[in-house]
């Protein structure tokens, strides 16, 4: 679970925050995830670390993305963090080190729960930068990601851990479907487009 807003120096794309309800909101997150994928290089390796733990119901959208993202077989991302292999504070500076390890220079984005004021809550932002996953349960992890896509499922500034696990899941899963469809499909306009400009013969 990160916290509201990473502080990301000079942003080159400003961030985007749109609640959850707003009409055209799977566009919205598309267009500005297109607009992040110009920095990937051709052949770059895209890894998608989607972070969080099962055991409750407002850190589960991490691994909620994860497995609706497993759901498409897609060959243009790599994936880590599931509801049954779910990347967290335990395993994730392990889970980096193999991702470095086996990826040269990949293009991360990470994907987290945060929690933040009340008119925030169902808020989906897509941020430059990377995130500093467990900030708002004041814990040290390492910084994850080239970008970041977080969802905010509740109130934050006091007692995080209960208010996490009393979290309704319905807004986590509408928080989670949204999440998955639009990153698939911003990564697959993303790739067709590219093969296209490869092909300008054709």
């Amino acid at each position: 679970m990160s916290q509201l807003q990473p502080s990301v120096p000079e942003q080159e794309i400003p961030y985007l925050k749109i609640q959850h309800t707003e009409p055209g909101v799977h566009s919205a997150i598309i267009h500005r995830l297109l607009l992040h994928f110009a920095q990937v290089a051709p052949g770059q390796d895209i890894v998608v670390i989607c972070i969080g733990t099962d055991r409750s119901t407002g850190d589960c959208l991490g691994p909620l993305v994860g497995t609706a993202l497993t759901k498409y077989n897609s060959p243009y991302f790599h994936l880590y963090g599931t509801l049954e292999e779910p990347v967290h504070a335990m395993n994730l500076k392990e889970t980096l080190e193999h991702i470095q390890h086996s990826y040269k220079q990949p293009f991360i984005i990470s994907i987290d729960a945060c929690l933040g004021q009340t008119a925030s809550i169902g808020s989906i932002q897509v941020v430059q930068g990377p995130l500093r996953p467990g900030a708002g349960v004041n814990k040290q992890l390492p910084p994850v990601g080239d970008i970041h896509l977080t969802g905010i499922v509740n109130v934050g500034g006091f007692m995080e851990y209960f208010v996490l696990q009393n979290t309704r899941l319905s807004l986590v899963m509408r928080l989670s479907e949204i999440i998955s469809t639009s990153l698939h499909s911003a990564i697959k306009e993303w790739n067709r487009g590219f093969i296209a400009l490869s092909r300008p013969g054709q």
